[in-house]
Formats: C-alpha cells, structure tokens, sequence
C-alpha cells in the first residue's frame, strides 16, 4: 500500500508540472507575439517618422531650391535695372552733351550774328580832328591805304585811294582820302591830277583840317609845272582864307622867295 500512494503522487506531480509547462509555454507564446507587435509598431512608427523627415526634408529641399530661383531671378532682375540705369545715365550724358553742344552752336551763332552786325554797323571815329561815322569796312580800307603811302609806296597809294573814294563817294574819310590821293600823285610827279585832288578837297570841305595845306600843296605843284603866276595867286589865297594857320606862314615865306 506504501508503494501506491507515492506513484499516484508523483504522476500528478507530472500532471501539474506538464500543466504548469504548458501554461510556462503558453504564456511565453503570448509575450513573444506581443513583442513582436510592439517592434512592428515601432518600426512602422520610424519607418513613419522617415517618411515624413524625408518628405519634410524634400520639401525643404524645395523650397530652398525654389528660394534660390527666387534670388536669382531677384538678381537677374537687379542686373537688368543696374544696366538701365546704367543705359538711362548713359542717355542723360549725351543728352547733357547734345545739349551743351546746341548751346555752343547758339553761342557761336549769335556771336558771328552779332561779329557781322557790328562788322556792318557804323561807329563813330575822328580823322585829321574831324568825327563823323563810319562803317567797319570804310576805316579798314583807308587805314590799308595809308598803309601803303606810309610804306613809300606812292604808286600803290594812289591806286588805294582813288580807289576808296570811288567805292565810298559819300565817306567822311572822303577829305582825307583826296589829301593823301594828292600827296601820292605829287610823290609820282602827277601834278595835275594832284590839283583836281586837291581843289576837290577844298571845295567840298573848306573847312578841314587839310584844307589850308592843300592849297600850299596845290601851289607847289604849280611851281613843279613851272607856272609861277598861278602858283603866287594861290598862295595869297591862302594867306587871305587861312591867315593863321601854319600853312599860311609857309605860303609867305614862299611868295618872298618867287618875287
């Protein structure tokens, strides 16, 4: 009976050990297959978590590139205003020129206007004490003239004269321009041309400056001609029209000397 009781025990001993294996391995079963759920959760989390890092990522990517066409297209469009600008000043440059060059053009224009009016417009000027207005291009002919007799070119000035008087007929320097026509025929021996030159001076200006002495010249060009009885009329002339001028004193000292 002893030896029963021991192996009825013992196979429940069995019984509940199997059992309790069972549940050991049950149980292990259940927690693997929890872990397992719990790592896949996990990594459909991460493989979430990448997906949208690498989406976020690639968006950003994106946008940085989009911000980079932005700035460039931003630069392109500086660039384009930096060269109108540059293209406007260039513009306004030569309009400045364009300008400054038609005011030249209208200073110079209106300079020669005015060169050309006052090359034509009288001005007043006195000649052997005598003032009357003359134009630009009746002292620059006469002074050439005296020029040439100065010169001692006689032959040159009475062409220079005779051609003054006939191209201003109504000059004042008219006077003036008969004594020195008289004075350059005398210097050539043209006597008588010297007369008509010289009375014409007297019979138009009586009253000049030359007057007195183109009558004493008149006389000398008489005694060259070898006309004495003319030459002592005239010279009492002069001493009767001009009693004090220097010509006169000369007239009687020459009178003295043909008596």
């Amino acid at each position: 009976m002893r030896s029963a009781v021991p192996l009825r025990l013992l196979r429940g001993l069995i019984l509940a050990a199997s059992a309790c294996a069972a549940l050991t391995a049950n149980a292990g079963l259940f927690e693997d297959d929890e872990a397992r759920r719990a790592i896949l959760e996990l990594r459909q989390r991460a493989d979430a978590s990448r997906q949208s890092a690498d989406a976020a990522q690639a968006k950003q990517a994106d946008d940085n590139a989009q911000l980079r066409r932005s700035l460039l297209d931003l630069q392109n469009q500086i660039e384009a205003m930096r060269a109108d600008m540059a293209n406007l000043r260039g513009q306004d440059e030569q309009l400045a020129r364009d300008v400054a060059d038609l005011q030249r053009k209208q200073k110079d224009i209106v300079q020669n206007a005015d060169a050309q009016q006052a090359a034509t417009q009288p001005a007043q000027v006195t000649v052997d004490g005598k003032t009357f207005s003359a134009t630009p291009a009746e002292k620059t002919d006469f002074e050439a003239a005296l020029g040439v007799f100065r010169q001692g070119n006689f032959a040159g000035a009475q062409t220079a004269f005779a051609g003054f008087v006939k191209r201003y007929p109504q000059s004042g320097y008219i006077p003036s321009a008969l004594f020195w026509l008289g004075n350059a025929q005398y210097a050539t021996r043209d006597y008588k041309g010297a007369i008509t030159n010289f009375r014409a001076l007297v019979a138009q200006s009586p009253d000049h400056a030359r007057a007195p002495e183109s009558i004493l010249s008149i006389a000398n060009c008489q005694i060259e001609l070898g006309d004495t009885k003319s030459a002592r009329k005239t010279l009492g002339d002069l001493i009767k029209a001009y009693p004090q001028s220097e010509a006169a004193q000369a007239a009687k000292e020459r009178l003295a000397k043909l008596k």
